[in-house]
């Protein structure tokens, strides 16, 4: 037994959480330095709301980041994405065996959560793996940006590299900061040609199914099965892909629709970068957010909602969680006693689990929308699809980050902050579980439903 002056190690949820805010401090130091501005430096509450959202990987800014940060700066906030993105566990775990330290048991605990993983076996080799996919399928991701974008006579050639590296990096970690809004002859932002919007459209996708999903991917070849999450997860993403598409395709395509004047093929593949960014990506597909329709936007908010895989690169109340409920909801209209799907029947915990996310989720969402409504003078519409997308680590706006004063920036980096380490992370953090009361039951009864 441990001594009464030996501290106690702290529990894995509460160390994700600490860490996060650590790094988002220490971000912010950095992004705060007068090396990493411009005209002046970032004030301090610039800086920590965009190391929060570089973090978070979500995307939403109160600075314009060429025209704000230095060289230095710009570098700086990179890390910071490939750092939320990746997962700032597995960064440590390299790292502690790169200088020859030994990984304890909590820690593998604790990167288990972070990777959304069921069990801590093998872990830091599976880390090292995970961190070399993601470097190269960023690398192949960035090299094709750069080939491209280098005949670009806009850019020269050291913009058309560094470029290509931010924008490879902040879309396979569904960031969606940007260095084209602000740079000469790129009134519209991104490049919005089809190879462009192809390349990160696809490395989107990518990084939004998650560690696990990728994982199971790349052993294919020699197992010769997908486990059921990896099944769930590519039915669900297919499905969300395809309704996106084909929603934005025909609400944009219609009289008064952004994309009328567009070749149907054109639109096509406009709607479906825009419907894989819309999980949390936050680049825009579609040139003005702000004149889309109104069924585009709601269509915006359910996808932001919904989110990416568990243990990805992007927020929401993630894939998993939507495909719990809805398997539920399935089994249930078919008169089962339990959740069935693909020959398996799924743990009660589960569907508790996903319960209690869903819940949650939409009480930090609604709090989060009615705090911004009493201490701003803004319409209902473009605050709920700026906390959606803050709690979906999106970044997608309508334009009202930079109209937000100190307290509701606040609010967007607390819900950012919910939205990147997830509802049952903080819960379990912040609670404290107490064991003796699994072993008292109380007398069953039954309430009104429905």
């Amino acid at each position: 037994m441990p001594s009464a002056n030996q501290s106690r190690p702290l529990p894995p949820p509460l160390r994700l959480v600490l860490g996060l805010v650590a790094l988002m401090f220490i971000g912010a130091l950095m992004l705060w330095l007068p090396i990493s501005g411009q005209n002046g430096g970032l004030t301090w509450n610039e800086a920590l709301f965009t190391a929060t959202s570089a973090l978070t990987v979500t995307g939403l800014s109160t600075i314009i980041p060429i025209t704000d940060l230095s060289l230095f700066g710009v570098w700086m906030l990179l890390i910071l994405i490939q750092s939320g993105g990746v997962g700032f566990m597995v960064i440590a775990v390299v790292v502690m065996r790169l200088i020859g330290r030994r990984i304890s048991l909590t820690d593998r605990i604790a990167l288990k959560d972070s990777l959304g993983l069921l069990s801590p076996g093998a872990i830091v080799t599976l880390t090292r793996n995970v961190l070399a996919v993601v470097l190269l399928i960023e690398s192949i991701g960035a090299m094709l940006l750069y080939l491209h974008w280098r005949t670009d006579p806009r850019l020269t050639e050291g913009q058309a590299l560094l470029y290509a590296i931010f924008h490879a990096v902040s879309a396979f970690c569904n960031a969606g900061f940007d260095l084209f809004t602000g740079t000469p002859g790129y009134p519209e932002g991104i490049p919005r040609d089809n190879f462009s919007l192809a390349i990160m459209g696809w490395l989107i996708f990518i990084g939004g199914l998650g560690i696990p999903v990728i994982g199971d991917l790349l052993l294919y070849w020699r197992q010769r099965r997908l486990t059921l999450h990896t099944r769930i997860t590519l039915t669900v993403v297919s499905l969300l892909v395809v309704i996106g598409t084909l929603g934005f395709f025909f609400a944009e395509g219609q009289a008064g629709g952004t994309l009328v004047d567009e070749p149907p093929l054109r639109r096509l593949l406009i709607c479906f970068f825009q419907s894989v960014s819309a999980r949390t990506a936050g680049f825009a597909g579609i040139p003005d957010l702000a004149h889309v329709t109104d069924a585009s936007e709601l269509l915006l908010m359910v996808l932001m909602f919904i989110g990416c895989a568990p243990a990805s690169m992007g927020g929401g109340i993630t894939t998993g969680t939507f495909a719990a409920l809805m398997i539920s909801l399935w089994s249930y209209a078919q008169g089962l006693s339990e959740a069935q799907f693909g020959g398996r029947t799924l743990a009660v915990g589960t569907m508790r689990k996903a319960g209690a996310v869903l819940t949650i989720s939409l009480l930090v969402v609604i709090i989060a929308i009615w705090l911004i409504l009493m201490t701003h003078d803004v319409s209902l519409d473009r605050t709920a699809f700026e906390v959606v997308s803050a709690f979906a680590t999106c970044g997608l706006t309508l334009g009202l980050t930079g109209e937000l004063n100190l307290f509701g920036q606040f609010v967007i980096m607390v819900v950012m902050f919910w939205g990147r380490l997830g509802a049952l992370t903080i819960v379990i953090a912040i609670a404290r579980r107490q064991n003796q009361a699994q072993m008292i039951r109380y007398p069953e009864e039954q309430i009104l439903i429905g």
